[in-house]
């Protein structure tokens, strides 16, 4: 069974449709205005109602976001086991991501089965007490969507044929940035920092920047506001998740503070700047492939420059997966389906 919150429910429409998938039941949960506590409220309520009327053998979450707390902790409640996708990650600072951080940590306190992206994540779930029976490095499932996405676009050319006129005004001679940015941390001042060093970047005639913008109020109003006017800062709406990895393959340097984007662009080879003082994911710093620039307008210049200047980086293996982390993580519940009962 598939639940869906409702939350982003166009965007969500079109990932779901993209990979056949359709909700068994949508839980309608976002209101205009919503707090992250009558959010997380409504989460658990939402989610106790369907565990009261179907009880699931198991729970899967993905990640950590509010909603997959608030599952965690409605099953927990029930005594229904919770698998976690996406385990063990740290920055070990409750207030960057946050509320992801917390919301993270919940989801691994309560669960029978941890899995993890990495060898770092299985290691900060022992070091905190985890039972290494119950902990599975798998790879994560962002990169198998990656990966069944660039296999189909070779497959059907037809899809990039499409998406090159769809952004036909990105000019193939200029460096292109491709640019997304939505954590409430920056909401204020980190945005306006940010829209500051993209303009300066838009400043060079060799460099061409796109930033398909978020659609909360707290990204889109300063964003709108102060790069508006900008000829060579596109400004676009929310790119679905095709168009997204068109446009991952085709940039030469992405500039983030997304936690997916900093795992996809290693299997793209695309160097990655994170819009963050720090992460969860230090496997791509390790391997050379990423830096943290924070919001700070020089260093997010700077690390641009110096990235364009660089270019691809070639050769990288992807320490956030293979494409088979589906796969390993079927055949673990399928494993423990008698210690779950």
């Amino acid at each position: 069974m598939v639940w869906s919150t409702g939350q982003h429910r166009q965007m969500l429409d079109q990932v779901l449709g993209l990979f056949d998938l359709q909700a068994d039941a949508d839980l309608g949960l976002m209101k205009p205005g919503q707090t992250l506590n009558g959010l997380f409220a409504a989460a658990v309520a939402g989610v106790d109602r369907m565990l009261e009327g179907e009880p699931p053998d198991v729970v899967l979450v993905h990640g950590d976001t509010s909603t997959a707390a608030a599952a965690a902790t409605a099953a927990f409640h029930r005594r229904i086991p919770v698998a976690h996708v996406e385990a063990g990650l740290r920055s070990r600072r409750l207030d960057q991501p946050w509320p992801e951080e917390f919301n993270r940590r919940l989801v691994d306190m309560v669960s029978s089965l941890l899995f993890a992206p990495t060898e770092g994540a299985r290691e900060n779930l022992l070091n905190e007490g985890s039972d290494p029976s119950k902990v599975f490095v798998t790879g994560n499932t962002v990169i198998d969507a990656l990966l069944a996405m660039i296999a189909r676009m070779e497959s059907e050319p037809s899809i990039r044929t499409r998406l090159d006129e769809t952004y036909q005004f990105l000019s193939s001679a200029k460096k292109l940035v491709l640019v997304t940015g939505h954590r409430r941390e920056s909401f204020g001042g980190g945005f306006e920092n940010i829209c500051e060093a993209l303009r300066r970047l838009g400043e060079d005639p060799e460099v061409e920047i796109i930033y398909p913008v978020h659609l909360n109020p707290n990204v889109k109003e300063p964003v709108q506001r102060l790069l508006g006017g900008s000829d060579r800062v596109h400004l676009v709406e929310p790119a679905d998740y095709e168009a997204f990895v068109y446009l991952m393959d085709r940039c030469d340097v992405i500039l983030t503070d997304s936690g997916g984007v900093q795992e996809e662009a290693p299997s793209l080879g695309k160097p990655v700047l994170v819009m963050r003082d720090v992460t969860e994911r230090p496997e791509a710093i390790d391997a050379g492939v990423s830096r943290l620039v924070g919001t700070d307008p020089d260093r997010i210049v700077a690390g641009v420059n110096a990235a364009l200047e660089q270019g691809m980086q070639r050769g990288i293996t992807n320490p956030y997966g293979d494409g088979q982390a589906s796969r390993r993580i079927v055949q673990e519940i399928l494993n423990a389906a008698d210690d779950l009962r």
